[in-house]
This record gives structure tokens, C-alpha cells and sequence, in this order.
């Protein structure tokens, strides 16, 4: 997959950055923080089914979901103190949201590195995305198998 043929709302959010000059890209992030979307409560009042992303600085936690018509959801958490680990959650939650499985395979592990956010934040945390985008194509491949 190029990065042309990226999934319509991952495309769009890449754009969406890089469209804005590098300092403003941070206030972006930081709108994506403040979307992350709320656990549902089956998550919310079981955490022990959520997984923790150690490779993240931040406590972050998440679960992956296919449901009925086989669409994709991930879910995520971290704590409101760490906003660009929040932001990359929310990124990545509403980007994968509703797409098919092989849609987030395919999906470039470096997309983290394409969103404009190299020199604005630092490589662990770009790192930390691309471990939760990981995560997402690992528990999808298990589910399959």
C-alpha cells in the first residue's frame, strides 16, 4: 500500500497535518488528545481485558475489536496528563475505526512517520504510536488465526 492508497480518514488526518506549519501541528495533537474516545463499558468496567502498550512512556492500555460485519475498533486509554500519547491513541482509534482487518494490515508501520510529528515530538514517542499500531496488526493477525 502507498501512502496514496492509505485509508480515507488515515489519509485525511496525515493531511490534516501536514497541511499546518510544524508548530501547529502540536495544537492539533492536542485536539486529537481531547477526542480520544471513551472506553465502552465493557472495557471501562473490565481493564483486565485491556492490553498495556509498554513501549509507551505513558500508561496506555487498549483493546482491538472485530465485530459482526467484521469492521475493526480500537479502543484505547491513557491518562489525561500525557496528551501527545493521548493524541496518538485518538490518531490511530478514529483512523482504523470501521475499516476491515486486511484495511489495517495493509496500513504502512511507518505511518506514525508520516503525519509531520517527527521533529515536533520525540522518537520514543513516535515509537509509542508505531508499538500501538503493531499491537492492533498483531491482534488482528492472532484473531485470524
Amino acid at each position: 500500500m502507498t501512502a496514496t492508497e492509505l485509508p480515507a480518514k488515515l489519509a485525511e488526518i496525515r493531511d490534516d497535518f501536514l497541511e499546518l506549519e510544524e508548530s501547529d501541528r502540536l495544537l492539533l495533537l492536542l485536539e486529537f488528545a481531547d477526542e480520544l474516545p471513551a472506553l465502552p463499558p465493557r472495557y471501562a468496567e473490565h481493564p483486565d481485558l485491556l492490553e498495556r502498550v509498554v513501549e509507551c512512556q505513558s500508561p496506555v492500555f487498549m483493546f482491538v475489536e472485530v465485530d459482526g460485519e467484521s469492521a475493526v475498533h480500537l479502543y484505547a486509554t491513557a491518562p489525561r496528563e500525557s496528551p501527545t500519547t493521548r493524541g496518538f491513541a485518538s490518531i490511530l482509534a478514529q483512523g482504523l475505526d470501521g475499516l476491515s482487518a486486511q484495511e489495517v494490515l495493509d496500513v504502512p508501520d511507518d505511518y506514525p512517520n508520516t503525519i509531520g510529528l517527527t521533529k515536533a515530538v520525540s522518537p520514543l514517542r513516535i515509537r509509542g504510536m508505531s508499538a500501538m499500531l503493531a499491537r492492533t496488526k498483531r491482534r488482528l493477525r492472532e484473531g485470524a488465526a
